[in-house]
């Protein structure tokens, strides 16, 4: 056996298979690029599912990271660290909110931002207890979590793991004549992502986010954008609802907030809203750690250049542009996305979208696929052009285009 299937064996024997991955076993990486445990490079179009929008080892990130793990790397929120004011500062500021509230991962985020959402309801809105009810889009992902999954319409997330838990209403993603008709009296918040990642990177119709704030705005109800992966850099602007020029009342954040390196996620909003906690009702040891906040503070000042969103918009307009190309072949059927995100549905005859991802890493090409025949291709934001190309025309060569 190969170190590679050995490594994958050890794997498959000793871990709870809850994911698929593809056949490779990676053991460095650089950029944009990653190396196996057989010395083979990869140009990686997935980035960790936008968690590595800067790269891979991203030099100001590292070094970051190694300046604060000399000094300390956890206190919990028990006491205060010299990290902690300044993060919730400068992203509160990024976002154009005022209050943070850190967690870890995009999961816990969304978690918190549920329990905001229902507390702000009955606390501030006035809604009777137990009635609160959320809002939700259909084929949406928002985590794996108990709660989270039950307002899923993806049978894989959540068949057998029930009772679930109660609260949501699902409406088709967007469409407005329902989204109308489910907002009542009773209801505290839509919870919504920008762009539907894990359904197929899914561009809401112009006008839908806009309509959509309007909505929650004279109903009273709180607009909640889930931009753990649109958000930070990925679709040319810091957050996707940009794009609408649409504020909502909460950021949920996550993913490319921890640099790649430490997961770093937070809920950011009004101190009205995120006012509503007293000590002792939420937290987590980990959250706002001292690490995390160092990375996610030069995470922040990265952002604040409006660099990286540049280059994911100029870069981005490339990407689909060879994608539309591609489209025209008739072996990619629809071809979505803003930024350097994008859904490729390829034609089911030319294979699978797992077929598809194992041919591209024959070819060097890192990718993953999502429901049936769907491509998501998310690279760094820190890619070259010359290497987008040249991944693309193996996605070309892929399809025999």
């Amino acid at each position: 056996m190969s170190a590679t299937e050995d490594l994958i064996a050890a794997a498959d024997a000793h871990s709870a298979h809850t994911y698929h991955p593809l056949p490779v076993v990676i053991a460095t990486a650089d950029g944009a690029w990653m190396t196996d445990v057989e010395g083979r490079r990869y140009l990686d179009f997935l980035a960790g599912y936008s968690a590595l929008n800067f790269g891979h080892g991203n030099r100001r990130l590292v070094d970051a990271a190694r300046a604060q793990l000399e000094r300390v790397t956890l206190t919990s929120r028990a006491f205060h660290h010299d990290r902690f004011g300044a993060f919730c500062e400068r992203l509160a500021a990024l976002c154009g909110m005022e209050t943070v509230l850190p967690m870890n991962t995009g999961a816990e985020a969304v978690e918190t931002a549920v329990k905001t959402a229902r507390k702000w309801g009955y606390k501030v809105k006035g809604v009777p207890a137990e009635m609160a009810k959320i809002v939700v889009a259909g084929n949406n992902f928002h985590g794996r979590t108990t709660t989270v999954i039950s307002f899923s319409t993806d049978p894989e997330a959540r068949a057998d793991f029930g009772p679930y838990t109660p609260g949501f209403q699902i409406v088709p993603y967007g469409d407005m004549t329902a989204m109308r008709s489910a907002v009542t009296e009773n209801t505290v918040a839509v919870l919504l992502e920008p762009i539907q990642g894990e359904a197929g990177v899914l561009v809401p119709p112009a006008g839908y986010l806009a309509a959509v704030r309007e909505l929650t705005r004279e109903r009273n109800v709180l607009f909640v954008a889930d931009e753990v992966q649109s958000g930070l850099g990925r679709t040319g602007r810091t957050f996707a609802c940009e794009h609408e020029g649409v504020v909502p009342d909460v950021y949920v954040l996550g993913k490319a907030l921890g640099g790649g390196i430490v997961p770093v996620s937070a809920v950011v909003s009004s101190r009205e809203v995120l006012g509503v906690f007293r000590p002792g009702e939420h937290g987590s040891t980990f959250g706002g750690n001292p690490l995390a906040c160092a990375v996610a503070l030069e995470v922040i000042a990265m952002l604040e250049s409006g660099e990286h969103q540049a280059r994911a918009a100029e870069l981005g307009e490339h990407l689909h542009r060879r994608l539309g190309e591609l489209a025209g072949t008739g072996r990619v059927t629809a071809v979505r996305g803003r930024g350097l995100w994008a859904g490729v549905d390829v034609d089911p005859a030319h294979g699978t979208g797992r077929e598809i991802s194992e041919r591209l890493l024959d070819r060097g090409v890192l990718v993953k696929d999502t429901h049936g025949s769907t491509l998501r291709i998310a690279p760094p934001l820190v890619i070259g052009e010359q290497d987008l190309d040249w991944g693309l025309d193996q996605l070309r060569a892929v399809l025999g285009a």
